[in-house]
């Protein structure tokens, strides 16, 4: 969950609501609205009644607001909606005051955690580049986690790259490139349309993708590997143009990480929820 707002949600009190609360500004029944919000992103809501009751009473609210916890949380995405509702909320309550103190809190808190968003006028939160690959590797982890032999590639993955710590040379990169390449193999492997061995025999068996040119750069990629000296065989040597270098390392795990959607219907993204209508 790094980058995602559900992650960090019990830091907002301090960051966000609490501040926000304490302003000469804020009306004082601002978490009667706020709660009536934030309750709509449970993934159970209370009822009509309950939320009734809360909502009628300032006190019970900013204590309702305050002990909410993650878990209650539908996803990421119910909670995006909330963050953005809450500014038109504030601005109807007191004006632009409010709002724009909110907007300067949200946009700071995003900052500080590093979060996968950026952050528009008037309230609008949208997904950034590193904020769309660092979901992927989330959800690449928690496909893995549900399957014993994944599980184990993923982990021989993450300790080939920890391993360039002690210097990366070009036979721990060959390592790194070829643990993503079983990996993703791995990953393929599971779709029922499958039946073969390789990753390259793979591609042609599934159907998810959206032009052929794409499959086909995938193949081309597993071949480099297969024909390059030392990553997935002997390789051939006459092929071989240079030494791998850390660049080619980025480029390569950013490149095949990329691919691991095409791979598996089972790998869920929160930016695909997020982009939903």
């Amino acid at each position: 969950m790094r980058g995602e707002f559900i992650g960090v949600w019990s830091e907002t009190w301090g960051a966000i609501w609490l501040p926000l609360a304490e302003s000469e500004t804020a009306p004082p029944d601002m978490f009667c609205e706020l709660y009536r919000e934030l309750a709509a992103t449970f993934a159970e809501p209370p009822s009509i009644e309950a939320l009734a009751d809360v909502i009628d009473d300032p006190k019970q609210s900013w204590e309702a607001f305050e002990r909410s916890e993650v878990a209650r949380f539908a996803n990421e995405k119910a909670l995006v909606r909330f963050f953005e509702a809450a500014f038109e909320i504030l601005e109807d309550l007191q004006g632009d005051e409010l709002a724009n103190r909110y907007f300067g809190l949200l946009c700071a808190f995003i900052e500080k955690y590093s979060l996968g968003y950026s952050l528009r006028r008037p309230c609008a939160l949208s997904p950034t580049l590193p904020g769309m690959f660092a979901d992927l590797i989330s959800a690449l982890k928690r496909l893995t986690s549900t399957d014993e032999h994944l599980a184990a590639l993923y982990r021989a993955h993450e300790e080939a790259v920890r391993d360039l710590r002690y210097g990366a040379t070009e036979e721990r990169i060959k390592t790194c490139i070829s643990r993503q390449f079983m990996l993703l193999e791995a990953i393929a492997s599971t779709a029922d349309a499958v039946t073969t061995q390789t990753l390259g025999d793979m591609c042609n068996q599934l159907n998810s993708w959206p032009h052929a040119t794409i499959k086909e750069s995938l193949k081309r990629l597993y071949g480099f590997a297969s024909d390059y000296p030392g990553i997935r065989h002997a390789g051939n040597p006459a092929g071989k143009l240079r030494g791998v270098e850390t660049r080619d390392l980025a480029a390569l795990s950013i490149l095949l990480m990329g691919y691991a959607p095409y791979l598996s219907n089972a790998l869920e993204t929160n930016l695909a929820s997020l982009m939903d209508a």
